[in-house]
């Protein structure tokens, strides 16, 4: 049975790197796995049709640094990067490097899945690039100003009580104005925010 395709794991931590090959391997992709960047980065030229799934905080060459590399040397690669719960700010530099998704750990599987799968069609269930920011921005419009100056502060990779304290609002506050973002954009989680702000260039 012909596979989804060829995804190439890259992750220093042996069982996490199993887990996500088994899981990939049974959602029909092929998976040829690494435990750093090194291998990959040395024979590009090999993998440009293929997906990239590394972490973000790996020992020798990061994650961030491999993508900088990768996008030097020319590479289409899509690439999806994973990392730890929140960290907005590392989201906002993957993407603007030309990270295709921003996945965070603890993830769900069918959430891995829907990213590998999205980056081998080539565009986020289907949709035009233009036409996703159109709508984005349609729906950015019924922010309140409050609510702007949090998303900003938030795409700028601050944290709740840095927001908080930046704006003169408690920590709660924020958290309250941020579920209201999410709400209105119809954005299911920071990275998928982030990646549409990014592509929008509102950082």
């Amino acid at each position: 049975m012909p596979h989804e395709g060829l995804v190439h794991v890259i992750e220093d931590d042996a069982v996490m790197r199993r887990s996500v090959a088994i899981l990939l391997d049974a959602a029909g992709f092929a998976v040829r796995q690494y435990d750093d960047a090194k291998a990959l980065l040395d024979d590009l030229s090999r993998v440009n049709g293929d997906c990239v799934l590394a972490d973000i905080k790996m020992p020798s060459i990061d994650g961030l640094e491999m993508l900088r590399r990768i996008r030097a040397a020319g590479s289409p690669v899509r690439v999806v990067m994973m990392t730890g719960h929140g960290d907005v700010a590392t989201a906002v530099r993957a993407m603007k490097l030309g990270a295709w998704d921003f996945i965070e750990k603890p993830f769900a599987s069918e959430a891995l899945i829907h990213a590998i799968r999205t980056a081998f069609i080539g565009e986020p269930d289907g949709i035009a690039p233009d036409a996703e920011i159109h709508v984005f921005l349609e729906r950015l419009a019924q922010l309140s100003e409050r609510e702007r100056e949090v998303l900003q502060e938030l795409l700028r990779g601050k944290t709740n009580k840095e927001i908080g304290r930046d704006l003169e609002i408690s920590p709660r506050t924020v958290e309250t104005y941020r579920a209201r973002i999410m709400m209105k954009t119809l954005c299911e989680s920071i990275p998928e925010l982030v990646r549409v702000a990014v592509r929008a260039g509102l950082v």
